[in-house]
């Protein structure tokens, strides 16, 4: 499932990401990376808020589409 439409407050692990390189590295050195844990902190219908690593991130609904969760 996208991590977009994940439920609040449950780790998941992502398993792929549907994205070009650029965006991918990018996601990359924030910490997001295929076999890591997020878990989603926040919700809006435009973007979420995500904690990984000890950190919050925000995502724009677009790439969190594309990121594959299990």
């Amino acid at each position: 499932m996208p991590l977009f439409i994940s439920p609040l407050n449950v780790g998941v692990k992502i398993v792929k990401m549907l994205t070009d390189e650029k965006t991918k590295r990018h996601l990359m050195n924030l910490g997001l990376c295929v076999g890591s844990e997020v878990m989603v902190i926040s919700h809006t219908p435009k973007d979420i808020i995500i904690k990984v690593l000890d950190t919050s991130l925000a995502i724009n609904k677009d790439i969190a589409m594309r990121i594959i969760v299990a």
